[in-house]
């Protein structure tokens, strides 16, 4: 039988980033904190965490958070059909990676009402569209939306459908560095804003006009500031059509090369064995995402 107190730690320590938080968060000693993590490894034979900055969960440390991940599911299901044993009285947690372009553009109208009628708290950790699998692979979270179809095992993925990048920049950008015109061939020893290390939108750009795939760029991992960047003059980016439709018709922003959108995919990962508040919320993302990406 698991001990879930030991398993909490563990789910702790990950969740909070260190030890130190993760004692705080459940009102325990750094001390015990620890003394759990290494009666959890002795019991299992082998280590959970790697000692690192922050921790990170082993291969299987992954395996017994994605158990949690599944549990707390199935226990909200249990409160829900039996109230009598809820002893918390508060609002469900839902942990959730997603993509930062997703956050700042469509996902708040899709989960405000069912946030509201499931009286869910969501903890989003964001990651580019291209690894946010990662998160919910090492046992993080519970769900997450990425650019990849296959999903983690015990896991299901569903097409939320497809959103076009546009690259732009200011008129300021263009003025300075393109007075006779846009010459695409001239992109490389150019500035970009590219979101963080994993983001390819502007290298598959670059190769979909047959330009070389490596140039200069700033790294801004925040969508908001992204934008801002380049309404700036700072260089050229890849943004999403919808993020960027008031600027595009107010002349602050201007596609560099009409017509050579790139379209990223946008796929719902969640568990097999979630319950039923992560099948409504599939539910929810299945009737209303498709319509908001347009």
């Amino acid at each position: 039988m698991l001990d879930y107190k030991l398993l909490a730690a563990l789910t702790a320590v990950i969740e909070q980033g260190g030890f130190e938080r993760a004692a705080l968060s459940l009102g325990l000693s750094q001390s015990a904190i620890s003394q759990r993590i290494k009666l959890l490894e002795s019991r299992l034979g082998s280590p959970v965490l790697v000692r690192v900055s922050p921790p990170q969960a082993t291969a299987a440390g992954q395996r017994l958070l994605n158990h949690v991940q599944q549990v707390r599911l199935l226990e909200r299901d249990l409160r829900s059909d039996l109230p009598e044993i809820d002893t918390q009285g508060g609002m469900s947690r839902l942990r959730i990676a997603l993509n930062a372009d997703s956050l700042a553009t469509w996902w708040a109208e899709a989960v405000s009402g069912w946030c509201s009628a499931e009286r869910v708290l969501l903890d989003m950790q964001v990651e580019d569209q291209d690894v946010g699998l990662r998160r919910m692979r090492n046992g993080e979270v519970a769900a997450c939306v990425c650019a990849t179809e296959q999903p983690v095992a015990g896991a299901r993925s569903l097409l939320l459908g497809q959103m076009p990048y546009l690259a732009v920049a200011s008129r300021v950008f263009i003025d300075r560095h393109f007075p006779a015109g846009v010459v695409p061939a001239r992109l490389p020893g150019l500035p970009a804003v590219v979101f963080g290390p994993d983001d390819q939108l502007q290298h598959r750009f670059m190769q979909q006009l047959g330009l070389p795939g490596e140039f200069e760029y700033h790294l801004c991992p925040s969508s908001e500031g992204f934008v801002r960047m380049l309404s700036a003059g700072v260089g050229w980016g890849m943004v999403p059509a919808m993020q960027v439709a008031g600027e595009l018709r107010r002349g602050e922003l201007s596609e560099l090369v009409p017509g050579q959108a790139q379209s990223v995919s946008l796929y719902w990962h969640y568990w097999r064995n979630g319950g039923q508040l992560l099948a409504g919320l599939t539910s929810e993302l299945a009737r209303k995402v498709p319509a908001l990406l347009g």
